[in-house]
């Protein structure tokens, strides 16, 4: 089973310890001061929780996954919420827009997920989705982050419904976690899924020359939330083309 494939239907009930509005008006104040126009690509949308809180911010966005499950979870949370928003299958290390974008914001490790190899031309991507002075706003869980509190660790998560379970692997240049899923069903009985994520890490020289190649200058980096990237678990990156 493919990554997010049965992860999709849980992912924010099971990430809500990230406090969703508070990192969500970050990135609102945050573009804001930035001056960013108001059409907006998030990639990585995953479920569409940045996305449906920029849109109620009076954002006009749309959001990109290469999940499938994750645009369908998007797309009825949306419609739940009457939230307005486009969604769209793409792959961030191939994107292509038909239109020019004022800013695109890709949170939440969506470049994890993309070996260092393919960092260069997934940034020349994603400057090609944007118009001339777009912002590019992404983050990257830090490599102590991966190294020393996800890999070689067991985490579980145990929910009325579902019960989480991975393991994480320290291998060369990236952390594996194997991922279990087991959701209760009406009978009371409770079926399995399995599901494997390969987290890469990315060293911060590696990240600024290639945002340098595709033509982005660094605005700021800062870690989670604004703080200082010395010591964070994730690292910002606002840039500009």
């Amino acid at each position: 089973m493919q990554a997010y494939d049965h992860l999709a239907r849980w992912f924010e009930i099971l990430n809500d310890d990230c406090d969703y509005p508070t990192w969500s008006q970050y990135f609102i104040e945050g573009l804001r001061a930035a001056g960013a126009g108001r059409k907006g690509l998030e990639l990585g949308c995953g479920s569409g929780a940045f996305t449906r809180a920029l849109a109620k911010a009076g954002f006009d966005m749309t959001g990109a996954d290469l999940s499938v499950p994750m645009l369908d979870r998007a797309v009825r949370l949306s419609a739940e919420e009457g939230v307005r928003a486009e969604f769209v299958r793409a792959d961030a290390a191939t994107v292509r827009t038909p239109v020019r974008y004022d800013f695109i914001l890709s949170p939440n490790d969506c470049y994890n997920y993309l070996p260092p190899e393919k960092l260069p031309a997934a940034f020349r991507r994603a400057a090609g989705c944007l118009k001339r002075g777009g912002l590019f706003w992404f983050d990257v869980s830090s490599p102590r982050k991966l190294r020393q509190k996800v890999a070689d660790t067991v985490s579980v998560d145990d929910r009325d419904g579902v019960t989480y379970l991975a393991f994480s692997f320290q291998e060369e240049g990236r952390v594996r976690m194997e991922v279990s899923l087991f959701e209760k069903g009406k009978d009371g009985r409770y079926d399995r899924f399995d599901e494997t994520h390969v987290l890469y890490i990315h060293e911060e020289e590696a990240i600024l020359s290639a945002l340098r190649a595709a033509g982005f200058t660094v605005l700021r980096e800062e870690g989670h939330l604004g703080g200082t990237m010395h010591g964070s678990d994730r690292w910002n990156f606002l840039c500009k083309l």
